[in-house]
């Protein structure tokens, strides 16, 4: 699956030998896995073990958490939908999302 994941975001944002990303990520067992397969132009960088308030992906969790927490739903359906649509109202908000994200060292970091 991670493959997959890897293959559409350098699809999505024409990532090549020409245009190339770091991208920095947990060590969670699917990230580091042998069976990683890197399209051309990514590279992937790994924050230390047991970090959480290092990966900017944590302060997203309480925006897509907010639409389900204390929610009952009837049924699994119902909770994919709310999921996705406040995913796609995030999305929609790139600005935000940088500014909730993009801690000020990183550019120190990828240099």
């Amino acid at each position: 699956m991670f493959n997959r994941v890897l293959e559409d975001f350098a699809r999505h944002f024409c990532i090549s030998k020409n245009k190339q990303v770091v991208l920095v990520l947990d060590r969670a067992g699917w990230h580091t896995s042998d069976q990683v397969k890197l399209p051309e132009g990514i590279h992937l960088s790994f924050l230390p073990s047991h970090s959480p308030e290092l990966q900017p992906a944590e302060r997203l969790w309480t925006l897509t958490n907010e639409p389900i927490a204390n929610h009952c739903f009837e049924n699994l359906d119902a909770v994919e939908e709310a999921l996705f649509q406040r995913c796609r109202q995030i999305l929609d908000r790139p600005d935000f999302i940088r500014g909730l994200t993009n801690f000020y060292w990183w550019s120190k970091f990828a240099a």
